[in-house]
């Protein structure tokens, strides 16, 4: 793997079939955030999901509402992400965003998800380049499936998602206080720009 990453780095002239190099510099990107994503943590042992998920209800449109900024969502606004069930061992994921402002040009990008054996469907792994997967935990979610909560077990990635663009302030607050609760650093979250 850090070969790998080494070689789209530092070969900007490489290019592998038709793809031109811009494409594996996203690539390295996603390498650094997946190894740090699989990293240890003093926390691992201790985060839980929720006991179960419903993945046909689970699917369909997640308007994110808040999270712990990521380096591959530099400048994102209104960031969706979609999932639909398949009649295969995957879960499509489809993610989107205007970069750098609510009307700015689209970011796409569409991967599989992957669930764990035995978690209740509540532990996933995500794949947008093969063959690097990362942890998806459901770890709140609402009895209506109205809002979720994503993170990994190093919690050092937070998702808030809701059916809609804006949450009631309400929930969102309870969802707080449970996620303080669970020993998030709640000072890294930040609010998304939606429509």
């Amino acid at each position: 793997m850090p070969a790998l990453c080494y070689l789209l780095n530092n070969r900007q002239d490489y290019y592998f079939g038709r793809r031109p190099y811009f494409m594996y510099k996203k690539l390295l990107i996603f390498c650094i955030v997946f190894l740090t994503m699989q990293s240890s943590s003093s926390h691992s042992q201790t985060l839980q999901t929720v006991p179960s998920v419903d993945l046909k209800r689970y699917a369909g449109r997640w308007y994110e509402i808040a999270s712990f900024p990521q380096s591959f969502q530099k400048g994102c606004h209104c960031t969706t992400a979609e999932y639909t069930i398949t009649d295969k061992d995957y879960v499509v994921v489809e993610n989107r965003c205007n970069r750098d402002s609510i009307s700015g040009k689209e970011s796409y990008i569409k991967g599989k998800a992957f669930v764990e054996a035995n978690s209740g469907n509540a532990k996933l792994k995500v794949q947008f380049f093969w063959p690097f997967r990362a942890k998806y935990w459901i770890i709140d979610l609402a009895d209506d499936y109205s809002f979720a909560v994503v993170s990994h077990p190093g919690k050092k990635y937070l998702w808030i998602l809701s059916r809609t663009a804006k949450m009631n302030s309400e929930i969102y607050e309870g969802i707080l206080t449970r996620l303080r609760a669970k020993d998030f650093d709640l000072s890294l979250l930040r609010v998304t720009v939606q429509k």
